[in-house]
């Protein structure tokens, strides 16, 4: 992810119906270095023209429910300024909401009752590119991806490289395609290869499905 500053600071733009849990946010932010407070908002109907205006880093997010809305407003944010990443807090979000809210744009689902620090970690960790999935989340998606056969994944396992479960785990880091070249000491070219083969091995059609398959498999620790 893009720095937006030099001076390393993360500015936020808060998310949150419940004047109460937004309240919490902000001082959360404003007490926190590197991070700013960018601005803050109620309603999911204004995220979209207040990130445009404040230009936010960050977008910390509380659903009170796993809100179909908020991924549509992600999205478009997404192919607008995809250099924002979203990390969003909400209970028991079931699996599917899960993974599309992953394909709109959202980097980090944590649940509501994270401790300051992990949303802090979190918020830190999506800034510098990563992907932040609570342990209970990651198992459920991983229990959501059914192989096509009871053969399939231990086909995909001795199918696959040794180079290409290291791409794999790569992936589940949320590394991105020049960061693992620059890792693996090969081009991005390369690194897209390998991505593809791994799609087409796994039976996968975006990283987070290879990823949950490689959480299945084993070959991915969680």
């Amino acid at each position: 992810m893009s720095r937006k500053n030099g001076a390393g600071v993360i500015r936020v733009l808060v998310v949150a119906s419940s004047s109460v849990r937004r309240a919490g946010l902000e001082a959360l932010v404003k007490t926190s270095a590197p991070l700013k407070l960018a601005g803050s908002t109620p309603s999911l109907a204004v995220v979209l023209p207040q990130a445009r205006e404040f230009q936010p880093d960050i977008i910390l997010a509380d659903l009170d429910r796993a809100h179909p809305q908020f991924v549509t407003t992600i999205s478009a944010l997404t192919e607008s300024a995809g250099n924002i990443g979203a990390v969003v807090l909400v209970d028991n979000p079931n699996p599917g909401w899960t993974a599309r809210s992953l394909r709109a744009g959202v980097k980090a689902v944590l649940p509501r009752d994270a401790p300051a620090l992990q949303i802090l970690s979190a918020v830190q960790m999506v800034y510098s590119g990563l992907v932040v999935l609570d342990s209970g989340t990651t198992i459920e998606l991983a229990q959501r991806v059914q192989p096509a056969s009871a053969d399939s994944p231990r086909e995909a396992f001795d199918t696959l490289t040794a180079r290409e479960i290291e791409v794999l785990r790569m992936l589940a880091e949320g590394l991105g395609n020049r960061e693992m070249a620059v890792s693996l000491g090969i081009s991005e070219h390369t690194v897209k290869f390998h991505i593809s083969s791994i799609f087409d091995k796994l039976g996968a059609s975006t990283r987070t499905e290879a990823v949950t398959l490689g959480v299945r498999m084993g070959l991915i620790l969680i």
